[in-house]
């Protein structure tokens, strides 16, 4: 059986990209070189930045996509991290809004990578 341990974004600059991310995570990289920088998330699955110029075999295509996706715990949630990363000058291509699966909103990281933040709807009472 598979299991999902590790998400790599491929990146123009991994420790630029570290330091966007640990101030984002509120935590640093546990590994960082010049080509790679790694966090653990709290779920157990790695986010690691690769470098674009690096990664071997090279890559078709850029940031934007696909997106990772970060869950939190109500709609309240969503709109203070909103709030939050709006503060920090991240692009927001999509604000706070109810669709089908929960409370959303979309930003990009500096390399274009999409970033979701959403509350999952409640499952429907049976």
């Amino acid at each position: 059986m598979l299991d999902l341990d590790f998400v790599l974004l491929y990146v123009d600059s991994p420790t630029a990209s570290a330091a966007f991310y640990a101030d984002l995570l509120g935590k640093p990289p546990v590994e960082a070189s010049p080509t790679f920088a790694m966090f653990a998330m709290t779920s157990g699955t790695m986010l690691g930045l690769w470098s674009r110029h690096t990664v071997e075999p090279a890559p078709a295509a850029g940031g934007g996509g696909s997106e990772i996706a970060f869950t939190v715990a109500d709609a309240d949630a969503v709109h203070a991290t909103h709030a939050d990363w709006a503060a920090r000058g991240l692009p927001i291509v999509q604000v706070p809004t109810a669709m089908d699966f929960g409370h959303t909103f979309v930003a990009v990281d500096p390399n274009g990578h999409r970033l979701r933040v959403f509350a999952p709807s409640a499952p429907p009472a049976a």
